[in-house]
């Protein structure tokens, strides 16, 4: 498995750990959830590997838009659903390593840890 990274492109941390893998020589695959949307199977590994609350994107404005009823008693199951119905709500980026290692946010220091 190549390097893949998930996000938006036009967001600035996206942008940033797009900028740090390139300047690093790090080849990578970039999927862009806004345009090609996220399948179930990365989102159930995703869970799998990384808390929910760490990949759900709290901070945002499709968060605060959302009803309180979308809002409220957040588990794993909705916290997934709502990230396949908004993908927004997925925390940038989400980077894969070679070995499936799953990386959520970007961190120069966190990136010169990961062995690429």
């Amino acid at each position: 498995m190549n390097v893949k990274i998930f996000g938006i492109k036009n967001c600035d941390t996206m942008k940033k750990a797009m900028k740090w893998l390139d300047s690093n020589n790090i080849a990578y695959e970039f999927h862009d959830y806004k345009k090609e949307g996220i399948d179930d199977e990365w989102l159930k590994r995703w869970c799998g590997l990384v808390p929910w609350d760490t990949l759900l994107n709290t901070r945002g404005t499709t968060w605060r838009k959302l009803s309180d009823d979308e809002r409220s008693n957040v588990d794993e199951e909705k916290a997934c659903e709502l990230m396949k119905t908004y993908p927004s709500l997925v925390k940038r980026p989400v980077l894969v390593d070679y070995t499936g290692q799953v990386y959520v946010g970007f961190s120069e220091a966190q990136y010169q840890g990961i062995k690429f």
